[in-house]
C-alpha cells in the first residue's frame, strides 16, 4: 500500500502539489519522524473525535503535541470525546489501520487545525500507510485547509 486512493484522488482534484515520501516501516506519527528524519513538529497528525450526537471532527496537529480537549470543546461548545481506534478503522477503510491521513475533506469530516502548523516551512502528513508520508509547502497546506477552523489547542508532549 501507498497513498490511500481517497488522499490521492482528492489532492489531484484539488491541484495540491505534492512529493511521496517513502521511509521504513512505523508504528505511528513519532515512528514515522524517526523513520523518516523530519523533525516531529513538522509532521501532522489527525485525532478523530466524536461528540454526543455523533458527528465526527478531525482535530489536526503536530506529532510532537498532545491535544487538549477541553480547548476544542469550549471553541465549539460541544462535548468531544476520543474515538476508539476500532471505530476509526471503519472510516478509513483505504487506509492501514492506525495510518489515518490528517485530511478530512475526503472521508466527508469536519476539521480544525493547530495553528502551529503554520510556523513550519513545510508540512508532512500520513499518506495512509505505515511507509509514505505526503510533504506540503507551507502554500499547499495552507491552501488544504482553506475554510477550516484553526486554533492553538495542543500542548507539546516532549521538550
Amino acid at each position: 500500500m501507498s497513498i490511500a486512493n481517497k488522499v490521492s484522488a482528492f489532492l489531484d482534484k484539488s491541484h495540491i502539489d505534492y512529493q511521496l515520501l517513502k521511509h521504513k516501516p512505523s508504528q505511528n506519527s513519532l515512528s514515522s519522524a524517526r523513520q523518516s528524519n523530519i523533525p516531529t513538529p513538522k509532521i501532522a497528525k489527525a485525532v478523530i473525535l466524536s461528540d454526543l450526537q455523533n458527528r465526527k471532527l478531525m482535530a489536526i496537529l503536530p506529532a510532537s503535541h498532545k491535544i487538549s480537549l477541553s480547548a476544542i470543546n469550549e471553541s465549539y461548545d460541544r462535548q468531544f470525546h476520543i474515538m476508539k481506534e476500532s471505530h476509526i478503522y471503519e472510516l478509513f477503510e483505504d487506509c492501514a489501520n492506525g495510518a489515518v491521513p490528517p485530511l478530512a475533506q475526503p472521508y466527508h469530516m469536519e476539521r480544525i487545525y493547530d495553528q502551529l502548523l503554520l510556523e513550519q516551512p513545510e508540512v508532512y502528513l500520513e499518506a495512509g500507510d505505515h511507509q509514505s508520508l505526503i510533504k506540503l509547502t507551507q502554500k499547499e497546506f495552507r491552501k488544504l485547509m482553506l475554510g477550516a477552523k484553526s486554533l492553538h489547542f495542543s500542548h507539546q508532549l516532549f521538550h
